[in-house]
């Protein structure tokens, strides 16, 4: 009795912490979901009011994900967040890990990969099923673990041996939750779907669009290609701008085993040379795809468009389609920005159209950027995998002419539906993206001036055209991208809703996504909405159903989405860094990308970013400004700050941590080469 109410009283290293009861306590406990950190402390998250910090000797065996109850110390102990000591765990997140098999002759343990699981699960010997050092594994939790006693638990499947090319995704997949291989029924129904042929009852009642010069434009590696376009020029001058969209639901019928995986999915994941789809391949590479020089089932928005990029009419519409080309964005963009005659030869019963396009596309682009619409135009990575899945390049991806023409097809083709059905007030999902918070426009504005740039207006009502201009103001200048970034963290972020409620960085009044319904529910359940609507069938009970199942999609596609990003950037962090361990001792030009009270990020022109640690600095001593995105040097008053030119050292660079350390060079300018004779240890 006295053990337990001295452990309601005290925490660790004797530390009084509040229980409920106590006098000038506040209210509590605590309840909300911890967030671990790689350093093995973090944070319980708050739905109001600020986060309550935990340290690593207070977790009480909680996980990451975890629901816990926490006890707050005393104020005058928090640092600078609430401080708190675990009570209890309510909820496990975990029932499994994912990581690498560390093997001893009667024991092992699996160490996690997500690094937020900091906690090592112990393996007895019987428990290994065949697993050896450095397999990635799953491994079933038996026993959670409390404090100062690992779980344990028992391997349940091996996804990859040790070495084995392309394991590190594999495991990432897994870790997710994610599969690359479908349900049996999903795979049944899809395989029964795919070998259905297009039949005359299913053209006779759609519009038949066979003989239009309609074609598609994409990425070269793309299999999945569910939006083809088409243009006209009217009697009037006008553009007739066609937007054809796979008629996916045709396939996959709503509630069907298919339907129900599609929707736990949410969306395709890609993962540089890997593809978790929403959908089996058997439609979304087979009869979904509008492959060319065969006939495809579409949704059809057709789109009259005046020369200042007024949307005069439309019209959305069943159609048959057959693709009289497989275009891919390169050869376009080479005919229309060099003029390459080989090309231009070789599709000359398009090229008129696409000239036309672009010139259309031209015209969208102008009125949007009028309007305000907000184009953070970064460089992203194009990452080169060898057969074994190892990063041998590095470089910048395109986004040329033809990239930016499908684009504007595409924005128009989505504002469109969406209005319509709008007005219509029918059950729908649209893609909302909110106004910034008023602190974050705040802290802008104050970044701005740093750089003697004024951001007019108020923060609590900022309109997207003034961060427009700045951004335009910007172009071309050094320090264009480090602004552009700090802009872009101030925003909020965009996610699925049933309410039209605008989308803030394109500044448009009605927006969703209609163009791809292969690797996006949302816009598979708009293609329902809208042929109920065609079809005359969507009577009362059909639109209580669809905004019930518009509600659902809205909801699991925003968390699906969210999850898939944080997977696509983690792999490409991880291909960074494994790229990096090559090239340990080379000098590269950087620019500094972010400002931290613990280290400076650098990114180098090829988009891998590292950190240079301040106690790597051995100058001075530096103190962090972070309302000014600077260190500053106490003796010396030299500073570092966010955009600044600098030379750096790849010092060390670790794949499993997806972590790369730089070190900072007193000269700037030179180019990438090996450094001889430079003596140098690991911060």
């Amino acid at each position: 009795m006295m053990r337990k109410e001295t452990n309601r009283k005290y925490g660790y290293r004797g530390r009084r912490r509040f229980a409920a009861g106590d006098a000038g306590a506040p209210a509590g406990p605590f309840v909300g979901v911890l967030e671990k950190t790689r350093s093995g402390f973090g944070f319980v998250r708050q739905e109001e009011g600020r986060d309550i910090f935990v340290s690593r000797s207070n977790m009480a065996g909680a996980m990451h994900g975890d629901t816990v109850q926490v006890d707050l110390l005393p104020e005058y102990l928090w640092q600078r967040n609430k401080e708190g000591i675990v009570d209890k765990v309510l909820v496990r997140a975990n029932t499994e890990v994912v990581g690498t098999f560390q093997r001893n002759k009667k024991f092992g343990f699996v160490v996690a990969d997500d690094k937020r699981n900091n906690d090592d699960v112990f393996v007895r010997r019987s428990d290994f099923r065949g697993a050896g050092s450095g397999d990635k594994v799953v491994v079933k939790i038996t026993r959670y673990p409390e404090k100062n006693v690992s779980a344990e638990g028992k391997i349940t499947e091996i996804i990859s041996r040790c070495g084995e090319p392309g394991g590190e995704i594999k495991a990432m997949i897994r870790a997710g939750g994610l599969y690359e291989t479908f349900p049996s029924r999903a795979n049944a129904e899809a395989k029964a779907r795919s070998k259905e042929p297009i039949t005359i009852d299913d053209i006779i009642c759609r519009r038949d669009l066979r003989a239009k010069n309609i074609f598609t434009i994409d990425g070269a590696s793309a299999k999945d290609l569910d939006d083809a376009v088409s243009i006209e020029t009217l009697p009037n001058g006008n553009y007739l701008l066609g937007v054809h969209i796979a008629d996916v639901s045709h396939y996959v019928k709503a509630d069907g085993p298919l339907d129900r995986e599609a929707l736990k999915r949410g969306n395709s994941v890609y993962l540089l040379s890997r593809v978790v789809p929403m959908l089996p391949k058997v439609l979304s590479n087979g009869i979904c795809s509008l492959n060319p020089k065969a006939e495809r089932l579409t949704l059809s928005c057709q789109m009259e468009i005046d020369s200042k990029g007024n949307i005069v009419g439309h019209e959305i519409f069943e159609s048959v389609i057959e693709s009289k080309a497989r275009m891919v964005y390169d050869d376009v963009s080479d005919m229309l920005e060099k003029g390459d005659l080989q090309l231009i030869e070789k599709y000359s019963f398009l090229y008129d159209d696409l000239v036309k396009m672009a010139e259309l596309a031209d015209i969208l682009r102008r009125k949007r950027k009028d309007k305000g619409s907000l184009d953070f135009d970064f460089d992203e990575a194009e990452i080169l995998l060898d057969e074994d899945e190892v990063p041998v390049q590095i470089g910048i991806a395109q986004r040329r002419t033809a990239n930016r023409m499908i684009e504007e097809f595409m924005l128009a083709a989505n504002q469109t539906v969406a209005e319509q059905f709008y007005w219509m007030q029918y059950p729908f999902v649209y893609r909302v993206h909110e106004k910034p918070d008023t602190e974050k426009i705040g802290a802008l504005k104050a970044f701005l001036a740093g750089f003697s740039i004024r951001l007019p207006g108020n923060p609590d009502n900022i309109h997207p055209k003034a961060l427009s201009e700045i951004l335009e103001q910007l172009e071309g200048q050094p320090y264009e991208n480090i602004v552009s970034t700090v802009m872009l963290r101030s925003m909020k972020k965009a996610f699925y809703s049933t309410e039209c409620e605008g989308h803030f960085g394109l500044s448009f009044r009605f927006y969703c996504h209609f163009t791809s319904p292969i690797r996006r529910y949302p816009d598979l359940m708009i293609h329902r909405i809208i042929k109920a609507w065609l079809s005359g069938s969507a009577d009362e009970k059909t639109l209580k159903k669809f905004r019930a199942d518009a509600e659902n999609a809205a909801q699991t596609a925003s968390v699906t989405e969210r999850k898939a990003q944080e997977m696509e950037r983690e792999v490409v962090k991880m291909k960074k860094a494994q790229y990096m361990e090559n090239h340990i001792g080379e000098v590269y030009d950087g620019v500094i990308s972010g400002v931290t009270g613990f280290g400076l990020y650098v990114q180098l022109s090829n988009t891998v970013e590292g950190m240079v640690r301040l106690d790597s600095l051995k100058d001075d001593f530096y103190d962090y400004e972070e309302g000014k995105y600077r260190v500053i040097g106490r003796q010396s008053r030299k500073i570092y700050a966010l955009g600044d030119r600098v030379s750096v050292l790849a010092l060390a660079a670790s794949a499993e941590d997806r972590q790369i350390d730089f070190l900072l060079l007193p000269d700037s300018g030179r180019d990438a080469r090996r450094m001889e004779n430079v003596n140098v240890t690991r911060i």
